[in-house]
């Protein structure tokens, strides 16, 4: 079997997702599996996968169809065997899921999905839903409005994110090498020190979770994500310190990182996603895909944990936006399938 092959089934099943098929292809999974799943649904053992994760949100959206458009496979540096995928959740929302309203209309949410298989079976996995993009989709965001452009996300340019291969060392070290030059800043006062035109095409794309958005070229990554972001967070530090990890593993032109956290960071100065400085030290979950061109970067998904963060700094997103639906109609919707008169 090779390593796709393990997730294939599971893929195919929630592809034109059905209570009974999905659960019949979670078999995957190692019932001893530890899955670290985003806020607020957290962690849960593989046995338990089908009733905590997919069965509420199959209630909710009861054509649930799971769109892949990356999925990498390779052994990481440490010798582990990892599958990376990234797509859309789509579906039309009848019922409430998390308390966040139905919406009667097709609704999109993006997932990064990392497991390590072994044997053939998932024994690890570490999934980031972008939860708040359902909520916005709703008018239930409660918290300060986005900077960047708020979209569906979309599949790579070039469209070979299910078929990426060949060698991706190069690829890999471009951008490590990034994220190096990123973080001599502030140490270096001066900016100029991240080199970001050596490293990003003029044209990227960096796709960012809801809460944040998408920006559009280096300056679109400047003003709508970087600047707040470093102004807020300026001892940011990268996966490599003793007790965080990350996993990196590429094909072609293609790199991915995943980690449970990856980044330890202090929420010290400036405002950031409408979040006043509150002196506290955080752990931040970011699973991450990027996609190479002619040498340079020229997309970049990136979803981050931002219930979970959000929750360090003492705010409960799902309470507030409770607070809201106390004037909503939380209950299912029927659409009928015929009605002219």
């Amino acid at each position: 079997m090779t390593i796709h092959a393990a997730l294939m089934p599971l893929q195919k099943a929630l592809a034109t997702a059905t209570a009974g098929s999905v659960r019949a292809a979670l078999n995957v999974i190692a019932p001893d599996a530890v899955i670290h799943m985003c806020a607020p649904i957290g962690d849960t053992a593989g046995v338990d996968v089908f009733d905590r994760i997919y069965a509420p949100l199959l209630d909710a959206i009861p054509d649930l169809e799971r769109r892949d458009m990356i999925t990498l496979t390779n052994t990481t540096p440490e010798g582990e065997v990892w599958v990376g995928c990234m797509g859309n959740y789509m579906g039309t929302m009848l019922r409430q899921w998390l308390d966040i309203p139905p919406t009667g209309h097709l609704v999109h949410m993006r997932y990064h999905e990392f497991f390590q298989i072994e044997d053939g079976r998932v024994t690890q996995a570490q999934i980031i839903w972008d939860i708040p993009e359902l909520m916005m989709q709703a008018n239930a965001w409660p918290l300060a409005p986005q900077l960047g452009k708020f979209l569906a996300t979309p599949a790579p340019m070039t469209q070979d994110g299910l078929v990426a291969d060949g060698d991706g060392t190069a690829t890999m070290a471009h951008v490590i090498a990034m994220l190096t030059d990123l973080c001599k800043y502030p140490a270096n006062p001066n900016p100029v020190v991240m080199n970001l035109e050596k490293f990003w095409h003029p044209r990227s794309n960096w796709y960012g979770p809801a809460g944040i958005g998408t920006g559009r070229g280096i300056a679109g990554f400047r003003n709508w994500h970087q600047i707040p972001f470093l102004k807020a967070m300026p001892d940011r530090k990268l996966d490599a310190m003793g007790d965080l990890m990350s996993h990196w593993f590429a094909q072609g032109d293609y790199v991915c990182e995943t980690g449970w956290p990856n980044m330890r960071l202090t929420v010290s100065e400036g405002d950031w996603m409408g979040l006043a400085p509150a002196g506290r030290e955080i752990l931040m979950r970011s699973l991450d895909f990027w996609r190479t061109e002619d040498g340079l970067i020229r997309e970049n998904w990136v979803l981050i944990d931002l219930i979970d963060i959000y929750a360090q700094l003492g705010v409960d997103v799902l309470g507030r936006m409770r607070e809201f639906n106390k004037a909503r109609n939380l209950g299912p919707i029927t659409l009928p399938e015929s009605q002219f008169q």
